[in-house]
């Protein structure tokens, strides 16, 4: 879905895997995701949780937005203005639906 893949662009920016790829098959599409390792092989996505569920989704405001791991993490936020970290939404005063924490 187009949540998806900007959930993945946004993986990609702030450096938490490597490359992805939209992988068009006879029926669906798949998101195929490439992580990224430090020099200890260990993965850089240490842990993901979701947090809005279709059974309860969470809303955070400007002033809401959490900060992950002391500033070690992001926090992924979707806008009136489109999917993004949640400290660009913090930086342009805006609120939203809070997706997931990446650690």
């Amino acid at each position: 879905s187009k949540v998806k893949l900007a959930i993945a662009k946004i993986l990609k920016e702030e450096g938490f895997i490597s490359d992805f790829e939209v992988v068009k098959g006879k029926t669906s599409q798949n998101l195929k995701i490439q992580l990224r390792y430090d020099e200890n092989s260990q993965p850089m996505i240490a842990g993901l949780e979701r947090v809005s569920k279709p059974g309860l989704r969470v809303y955070v405001g400007q002033r809401e937005i959490p900060r992950v791991a002391g500033g070690m993490g992001i926090a992924i936020v979707s806008t009136s203005r489109g999917v993004m970290t949640g400290q660009d939404a913090w930086r342009k005063g805006i609120g939203g639906e809070l997706l997931c924490y990446v650690l």
